[in-house]
């Protein structure tokens, strides 16, 4: 059987985009001329809306480069160098926060909790007491690497109320699940182009508070992630201040027009789910177990625990279904053997369907007996 060139992506990004994503991607723009300028002002304009923050109190600032270069921009630029940094961590996009923080030589504290449940705020809390002098928060609002929704709403909350700021990671959630940033205090909230909002790699965006990125001006310590030169060349000139990834925001400008098509986070919420349903089922009859209790679970990943009925070969499980057309996810739990599904993507309940009838063919192939997977038999 013969690898296919054009695989489903059931991952967090990239992620699998519409043909007309791609296609508006077949031509050529200039990153000065007049119509390329005024996309880049419509997408920043839409992704306030999208977030439902007022034009009057936040910017949009798009970023060459992946989410993880807007979270070191924004650490990078907007922690003075009398700030303090408390990280809530419960997986490793909140470790790695802590890691850039700690190269940045920002004072940094981790707040640690189990990665199979949501930040416990009471924990937080205490920790914000404890710790004299945190002016900054970092929160992960959809953990990646397993699919937990952390309470980020409570947690900038509490934050407010020892006068921090809430930097959030919304890199797998924004579009598809509800954040108010008032209630958050997010002074900061980070995304990428290549998740929920359905675009192609290339770069991340950060909605900033107005003030908090106008007390940031002088302290960037990178020329090339300085957030407020960004934000002051874009209103400036509508122009990036080095060479725009042109093509992803031209894909990124069809994608925000799909999304409204669909019916903004609502519609893009509905859809995942039923993917999120269809998938569950199919892998629970295959004897698949969750990582996380349902109740902890969002729509956008999950994470599945290997079989323990014999030995199991991740790579060549991923192998058998990627010459299948299926491609998915390694896991990044540190303390269990996990897989990651994503039912985020241009994809659809049918395309689950499919992935998990592959699966079983697949498991056949390697002599699980699907239904027993996890109760030590063996075909």
């Amino acid at each position: 059987m013969v690898k296919s060139m054009h695989n489903l992506l059931f991952t967090p990004g990239p992620l699998t985009t519409s043909e007309s994503v791609k296609l508006a991607m077949l031509r050529d723009a200039g990153s000065r001329d007049s119509e390329f300028i005024s996309i880049v002002r419509r997408i920043r304009e839409k992704l306030l809306l999208v977030a439902g923050a007022g034009s009057e109190a936040y910017e949009a600032i798009p970023l060459q480069g992946s989410g993880t270069f807007g979270i070191e921009a924004v650490l990078s630029s907007c922690v003075p160098e009398a700030g303090r940094l408390l990280v809530a961590v419960n997986g490793a996009y909140g470790r790695r926060m802590v890691d850039i923080a700690q190269r940045l030589r920002i004072p940094v504290t981790q707040l640690d909790g189990p990665e199979h449940l949501p930040i416990d705020v009471a924990e937080f809390e205490r920790a914000l007491a404890a710790e004299r002098g945190i002016t900054h928060v970092g929160l992960i609002h959809c953990e990646t690497s397993t699919g937990i929704i952390n309470p980020v709403e409570a947690l900038g909350a509490a934050a407010q109320r020892v006068g921090a700021t809430s930097i959030v990671d919304a890199m797998s959630s924004f579009g598809a699940i509800d954040l108010d940033l008032l209630k958050a205090n997010a002074a900061f909230l980070v995304s990428s182009a290549n998740k929920c909002l359905e675009g192609v790699p290339g770069f991340s965006f950060v909605l900033a508070r107005r003030a908090d990125l106008l007390s940031s001006e002088g302290i960037a310590r990178s020329v090339v992630l300085d957030l407020p030169s960004q934000w002051r060349g874009l209103e400036r000139d509508g122009q990036f201040r080095f060479t725009p990834p042109t093509h992803a925001l031209l894909a990124f400008h069809q994608a925000l027009q799909e999304f409204d098509a669909e019916g903004g986070i609502t519609g893009r919420a509905a859809r995942y789910a039923a993917n999120r349903a269809t998938l569950r089922r199919g892998m629970n009859e295959l004897g698949f177990q969750e990582y996380l209790a349902p109740e902890h679970q969002s729509y956008i990943i999950t994470s599945y625990r290997y079989p323990d009925a014999r030995p199991f070969d991740f790579e060549a499980f991923y192998s058998a279904l990627g010459v299948r057309g299926f491609t998915i996810y390694p896991g990044k739990v540190s303390g269990a053997n996990c897989f990651r599904i994503g039912t985020i993507g241009r994809l659809f309940p049918q395309d689950f369907k499919a992935l998990t009838v592959a699966a079983r063919e697949v498991l056949a192939e390697l002599g699980f007996k699907p239904g027993t997977l996890m109760r030590g038999e063996i075909q």
